[in-house]
């Protein structure tokens, strides 16, 4: 008994399931609104009004599967709103936003490394043995430093040569002054002959020009003698390489090596699309990869571009007094090229034209018209961009299906 009355339960549920079903509706697929819609009750009766469908309508449990002419099912939903919204002109319907040019400080990024602005050897101006060295390495030295002292040699004697031939020089054109004097004065009281001024002449004018050769051969032996005291022609940093004491240095070759800390120089390339903007004197930023931050000024600018890389090496120089920033670390640069009128649009808006140049679809009177741009910045809220008009209605919706010259139904929203 239990189980013939679960199996009346479960056939009367049968029954009320498939009454229920029968009231809704069968949608077949890919016929289009009201094209494959028909009511479940029908497909059983094989009619579309049969009795049982005549009788559940009466009663209102029937479904209503009136046809709606208005749609047409060949048309894609975008279709059906962009007929619903250009409907009264018969335009392609368009969206714009109204963007006004904003002051922009236009910067370049450049990454490159800190470099000495020289590097210079104090080099010997005379052969000789090294007797001292008066500095070190890491030494930090003003010009007029002295380096190294070279053995002096016979160097002193010469100049005591030297100047010993000088003061017999200077006797020598004194005794000839004293001569023709004595001549003159004899001629002019007539007891010498007027013939006899020519010797002493002669005599006064070869004494004078060795007095004027002895000069010159104290200043070469003093000069020589001063070549053995090496002194720093700049002031900066020794490095290597440094002489040792003792060693025979030659003629030519540095006794220390010392490096031009201030001013320092920042070496980075500047891309060929910014070149243009880039001159002299620009302010620039540097920061260093160990927290250093300092400002400087363009200083050189190259006029040719390195083959492998299309940019142009630059130079900035930028004060180092206390030798804090050190040669050859990796610093980057920011170098601000001025200020240009601007607009911050949405990147979504930047389309191409049939060319493939980057830019955004305005509306002018009515009509779409392209207008190239340069973007000068990415950020978060947008991309700034160079080369539109101070005042703008930029196409924000359905600039990818407009054309330039096209005209269109256009509507501005929120303008910013």
């Amino acid at each position: 008994m239990r189980a013939l009355f679960s199996y009346g339960i479960a056939f009367l549920i049968l029954i009320l399931a498939g009454a229920w079903l029968a009231t809704g509706t069968l949608v077949m697929g890919g016929n289009g609104p009201g094209e494959g819609e028909r009511p479940i009750v029908s497909v059983l009766e094989g009619e579309d009004h049969g009795p049982i469908a005549t009788q559940l309508a009466e009663a209102g449990v029937l479904a209503d599967h009136e046809k709606d002419d208005s749609i047409d099912p060949t048309l894609t939903i975008a279709q059906r709103n962009e007929a619903e919204n250009g409907a009264s002109t018969g335009l392609q319907s368009v969206r714009t936003t109204t963007y006004v040019a904003q002051p922009y400080a236009i910067e370049v990024s450049l990454r490159g490394r800190t470099e000495a602005k020289a590097s210079v050897g104090a080099v010997a101006e005379t052969s000789g043995i090294i007797d001292t060295v008066h500095v070190t390495k890491g030494q930090e030295v003003a010009i007029g430093d002295l380096l190294c002292t070279l053995d002096q040699g016979t160097r002193a004697a010469a100049v005591a040569q030297a100047k010993a031939g000088l003061a017999q020089a200077e006797a020598s054109l004194s005794q000839a002054q004293a001569d023709f004097d004595t001549n003159a004065e004899l001629r002019s009281k007539g007891l010498a002959s007027a013939n006899s001024a020519r010797g002493v002449e002669v005599a006064l004018a070869a004494a004078q020009a060795g007095v004027t050769s002895a000069e010159a051969n104290v200043e070469n032996a003093e000069a020589e003698f001063d070549r053995t005291e090496i002194k720093a022609k700049v002031a900066g940093i020794v490095q290597a390489p440094l002489a040792v004491a003792g060693a025979m240095l030659p003629q030519g070759q540095p006794c220390a090596t010392i490096v031009q800390l201030d001013p320092m120089l920042f070496i980075g390339q500047v891309p060929e699309a910014r070149v243009g903007l880039a001159k002299l004197g620009l302010d620039a930023v540097i920061t260093t990869v160990t927290g250093q931050e300092v400002k400087g000024k363009v200083t050189f600018i190259a006029a040719t571009a390195d083959p492998a890389t299309r940019s142009f090496p630059a130079e900035i120089e930028l004060p180092n007094p206390d030798g804090s920033i050190r040669d050859g670390i990796t610093a980057t640069a920011v170098v601000n090229m001025g200020v240009a009128p601007a607009h911050l649009i949405p990147q979504s808006s930047l389309t191409l034209d049939a060319d493939g140049v980057l830019g955004v679809s305005t509306v002018e009177d009515g009509a779409v018209k392209f207008v190239p741009i340069e973007i000068a910045s990415d950020t978060r809220d947008g991309v700034w961009v160079l080369g539109l008009p101070v005042a703008v209605d930029v196409i924000v919706i359905g600039q990818e299906y407009v054309t330039d010259g096209q005209a269109v139904d256009a509507t501005n929203v929120t303008a910013s």
